[in-house]
């Protein structure tokens, strides 16, 4: 009588764990309310691949320059902030100001191969300090990524993506610089803080 005891216990806590485990997996698989009233910001970043850009904290509405690109390619430098770490983040928006699909220039990428290794980017933008006659290439991090938005793609017409640069900060009593990116025009910038 004692092992048949012991046999329904048993199977009594083989079920009492399976039921606990499937209850624990429907909790955790639950909440599909909350999930749809989210707005689709980070569906949209995956799928266009992008590295999305820090906090563009204190950012101005008005674009501080515009450099046009080829194909209707619109680059606005919305801003430029100097950190306390010694480096200059810019941030902007790439847009495609024209009416068909464009695939964002290989060019911007630049020609040096530790960039190019790692995918389409804004690797080959610079920042020209004519005052103190330097220019500062777009920082790197250890593995020699490009400290930029990376795998950039192709912009629908209208299509705006959001973008930044990082790079050595000229000294601190530079304030205008201009930055050059490959295939765009030029523009001059002032670099806050």
């Amino acid at each position: 009588m004692s092992i048949r005891f012991t046999a329904k216990a048993r199977r009594g806590m083989v079920a009492l764990t399976v039921v606990a485990g499937l209850a624990l997996g429907v909790a955790g698989c639950g909440g599909g309310d909350d999930e749809d009233k989210k707005p689709d910001t980070s569906a949209s970043a995956s799928k266009r691949g992008g590295s999305r850009p820090t906090a563009q904290e204190g950012q101005s509405q008005t674009p501080m320059a515009e450099l046009r690109g080829q194909d209707g390619l619109l680059l606005q430098i919305t801003s430029a902030a100097r950190d306390t770490g010694g480096f200059v983040t810019i941030n902007g928006n790439l847009k495609n100001d024209g009416a068909k699909s464009v695939v964002v220039p290989p060019q911007m990428t630049g020609d040096e191969t530790e960039i190019v290794k790692h995918g389409p980017s804004l690797g080959g933008a610079t920042l020209v300090d004519s005052k103190g006659k330097k220019r500062y290439y777009v920082l790197r991090d250890t593995e020699g990524r490009p400290l930029t938005t990376t795998s950039l793609g192709t912009l629908q017409a209208g299509q705006s993506l959001p973008v930044f640069m990082q790079f050595p900060s000229p000294p601190s009593n530079t304030s205008e610089v201009t930055l050059q990116l490959p295939t765009f025009s030029s523009g001059t910038i002032e670099i806050s803080g």
